[in-house]
């Protein structure tokens, strides 16, 4: 038995088990990345899509995902990668890109406006090492790396980032326990790898909006309250994003477009930069 420390699930993995993220497996007495190099999504995309609006704007990035994630949520908009039902068949059909690879694809699209990678689509950091591994590689050649991430990781994995990572979007889902169970995450180890991160990147959140879930003005109103009490944290940009119905998550309509501009009005009593999402 061998217990993973990436995050705080800490699963507890037999030999040739998975975690529950789906990309970490116990190999040889170790727990190792079995996404590494596996990407199932590769796209150039607008900066502003990741979203980051203050990094770099009107510049593209090239975005490659992998699969995994540890995190369960019902409203995910992209459970076949994050979540696959079939992972061997996801597997086959994906395509290998090893680090030194991924910087020859990020330097043949610098012509098309591409500053970098940004790891995203699932979860990133169920497959540290090649986030690590390519980052580093990527930043000797000069290029941009930017990850978005759930930021449910301990706090060491959240220092390995720094001096790799140059930007990050990272969700705050919520600002409440109960919904952190929903999902089956920690609110405080989000809160802790947001504090962490902004210390040493330039980072921006992210906030979806689902209707009776999170779309209090009081829990706006607390969320945006503790992110200006962060260092610097009057500056740090939120987006406040529509919810569509999707996955496992269909009880609902979409989130009404003035409730998300009421809420993003909430959170603007605190902070300087609040954009609103899906509208």
């Amino acid at each position: 038995m061998s217990i993973c420390t990436l995050c705080p699930h800490h699963c507890d993995l037999k030999e040739g088990s998975r975690g529950r993220c789906l990309a970490r497996i116990c190999q040889d007495g170790r727990i190792v990345s079995d996404n590494y190099g596996v990407i199932t999504s590769l796209a150039l995309d607008p900066i502003e899509k990741k979203p980051l609006a203050h990094f770099c704007p009107g510049s593209r990035i090239l975005s490659v995902g992998s699969f995994g994630c540890n995190l369960s949520c019902p409203f995910c908009q992209n459970h076949e990668i994050s979540h696959p039902t079939e992972l061997s068949e996801l597997k086959n059909h994906s395509r290998i890109i090893m680090p030194e690879m991924l910087v020859e694809l990020a330097e043949q699209c610098i012509p098309n406006g591409n500053i970098g990678v940004a790891f995203t689509y699932n979860e990133p950091l169920v497959g540290l090492e090649y986030v690590l591994d390519a980052s580093d590689l990527l930043h000797r050649h000069n290029l941009k790396t930017v990850l978005v991430t759930a930021g449910l990781a301990e706090p060491d994995i959240a220092e390995q980032l720094r001096g790799r990572i140059d930007a990050m979007n990272i969700d705050l889902k919520a600002f409440t326990d109960h919904f952190y169970d929903m999902v089956g995450g920690k609110r405080q180890t989000v809160m802790d790898f947001i504090t962490i991160a902004s210390g040493f990147c330039h980072v921006e959140l992210t906030c979806l909006i689902i209707p009776g879930l999170n779309d209090s003005p009081e829990e706006m109103d607390a969320l945006a309250s503790w992110i200006a009490g962060l260092p610097n944290g009057t500056e740090i940009p939120l987006h406040v994003s529509r919810f569509f119905p999707r996955y496992r998550m269909t009880d609902r309509p979409p989130t009404d477009i003035d409730r998300v501009y009421a809420l993003a009005d909430v959170a603007k009593k605190h902070l300087k930069y609040v954009y609103t999402g899906n509208c």
